[in-house]
């Protein structure tokens, strides 16, 4: 058992130093992968090279849907403007019909989300699950959902008006 254990002990401390075999599978120093920088390539133009590309096995490939298929809330509660360094918080409370809602978004009315005349216009919505139609005390089904807006996106707006299926609710910038 002497001998095994330090014939492994020489050869894992040998094998690294010999240069015949520095790039091949049995160098224990390369079985994690290597430092080598050489091999990586310049990021293009529109790559932000603070984001990591993720490669690994649970990894989407940047293959995600833009599609969003949720449904406007029946009631609009509340909606504040919290003012945040660099711009400005919309946070909108709701109540939904049934239980269940999820994913719920402040999706803009127009497509370039550009204020009209002053006012942004929001619809507060959210997935449903078609199966769950319970209705539940008004609690159960509040739904609350925030969206941070800067200085730039915001412009000339001096109202934000965010509605649901009932109603809508205005919030006055100061």
């Amino acid at each position: 058992m002497r001998t095994f254990f330090f014939a492994v002990l020489i050869s894992t401390l040998a094998l690294p130093g010999c240069s015949s075999i520095r790039d091949s599978r049995i160098n224990p120093v390369n079985w994690f992968g290597s430092d080598d920088t050489s091999a990586a390539t310049e990021p293009e133009a529109s790559d932000n090279p603070l984001i990591p590309v993720s490669t690994g096995i649970f990894s989407s490939d940047g293959r995600r849907d833009d599609f969003y298929g949720g449904s406007p809330i029946q009631t609009v509660t509340e909606v504040t403007l919290e003012r945040v360094p660099g711009g400005l918080l919309i946070r909108a409370t709701g109540v939904s019909l049934t239980q269940g809602a999820y994913d719920v978004r402040l999706t803009p009315v127009s497509e370039d989300e550009n204020p009209q005349d002053g006012v942004l216009a929001y619809r507060l919505e959210a997935m449903k699950n078609e199966d769950f139609t319970a209705q539940g005390t008004i609690a159960s089904r509040t739904v609350t959902v925030a969206r941070k807006l800067t200085d730039q996106e915001l412009g000339d707006t001096r109202v934000v008006r965010v509605s649901g299926v009932q109603n809508t609710v205005e919030a006055r910038r100061r």
